[in-house]
């Protein structure tokens, strides 16, 4: 059986187009982008090429509306800080319960060291947000909204838009962790209110150590690097140029393919969740079922450890997650499905299924092929299974 790759929540494989674009400019166009010789203009035309791919992903107004970044986790904290640096006398944030690690931590230590007030919004047993508790934490002194576009877990979507406007009519600005959702949903930035959004290459076929910061036009910002004149002066470092093309040459096929995501793949993950579920009992598929991403299956097995698992599924040449690979290694149950308040005997056993357009048919058999015998054998091994009460019908 060829090895099936289901956890692409994690990370994509790089597209050999991507490659094929980045090569170059290790070994020809090697060029420092910000020189003002040939080979640095060379290079400086690599940059130019991808900041234009980006911005027509993203639906932005303007090329120089993106930012790149290291990552993710570079964009959303360049996004969080520089929200507080640039509005004197606003020192509150507001987000969410289930927000990746990379925004969650950062606030809890704004918190503790600079006395930033955070109002952590919750969410019901779905992964919706609580509308009512979202709007009584915005007040006067709100200097960021921060909730992300699409959960990393479950793959609910927030309503990030009107979320927006809302933050906007508060006169706070609104960032949204978009990793997720870039390259997975059809965006258009310069019709909503959203200020800044970040973004990831490898989640969407691109290569890692490369990311993005969408900055509309006319915000106050405040860098996060400061040094060289490089991004127009908004991050300051050495350009890298092969993996700012890698992402320009991502973001182009994204658009492309972004068709196949929502339809095909999607066609995918449902028939993922119909067969597990009629095949093994006491499960159930977590998350917004009416408004998620199309790749993205999380079910949870009643009674079972989910590390055990993914093990013997690796053993099987499958590759799954029981959560954000970031979160992956600790024995704490998942924050995300903690605050989804998920039964205690289901959160441990609580497993993530991520598809990309390399995903196909045969993948999903495997899993259906492998995975009810994985489940029965590790319950009729355990005394819990055996004194249950089950928590899924």
């Amino acid at each position: 059986m060829r090895p099936v790759y289901l956890d692409n929540n994690a990370t994509t494989r790089t597209d050999p187009e991507v490659v094929a674009a980045m090569l170059p400019y290790f070994t020809e166009r090697y060029g420092n982008a910000s020189s003002g010789h040939a080979f640095g203009a060379t290079a400086a035309d690599g940059v130019r090429l991808a900041r234009r791919q980006v911005q027509a992903l993203l639906g932005a107004g303007h090329d120089h509306e993106i930012v790149f970044t290291s990552g993710g986790t570079e964009a959303n904290s360049t996004a969080i800080l520089s929200a507080l640096e640039s509005q004197p006398g606003r020192d509150e944030i507001v987000t969410t319960a289930v927000e990746h690690p990379a925004v969650l931590a950062l606030v809890a230590h704004l918190e503790k060291t600079r006395g930033i007030k955070v109002h952590v919004v919750g969410v019901d047993g779905d992964g919706r947000l609580d509308m009512d508790d979202f709007e009584r934490a915005l007040g006067p002194r709100t200097a960021l909204v921060s909730v992300m576009w699409a959960n990393n877990e479950t793959g609910s979507l927030f309503p990030v838009e009107a979320l927006a406007r809302q933050a906007r009519a508060a006169g706070a600005l609104f960032h949204t962790d978009a990793v997720q959702g870039v390259g997975r949903l059809p965006l258009r930035l310069q019709d909503t209110a959203i200020d800044m959004l970040s973004l990831s290459g490898h989640k969407l076929h691109g290569p890692k150590g490369i990311g993005g910061l969408y900055l509309r036009k006319g915000v106050a910002f405040r860098p996060l690097l400061r040094g060289g004149r490089q991004e127009r002066g908004r991050r300051a470092g050495t350009e890298n140029v092969p993996g700012i093309v890698g992402l320009g040459r991502a973001a182009e096929l994204a658009a492309r393919y972004l068709e196949t995501e929502q339809g095909w793949i999607g066609g995918l993950r449902d028939r993922l969740e119909q067969g597990v579920l009629a095949r093994i009992g006491h499960a159930r598929v977590l998350g917004n079922l009416a408004d998620r991403l199309p790749n993205t299956a999380c079910i949870a097995f009643d009674y079972v450890d989910a590390d055990a698992v993914l093990l013997m599924l690796d053993r099987a040449g499958i590759a799954v997650s029981s959560g954000s690979a970031c979160a992956s290694g600790g024995m704490e149950p998942s924050h995300v499905l903690r605050a989804m308040r998920v039964p205690a005997g289901a959160i441990r056993g609580a497993i993530r299924f991520s598809f990309s357009r390399d995903s196909a048919g045969p993948d999903v058999d495997a899993v259906l092929d492998t995975l009810p015998d994985i489940i029965g054998r590790l319950r009729a091994a355990s005394p819990l299974w055996r004194d249950r009460t089950p928590t899924f019908a």
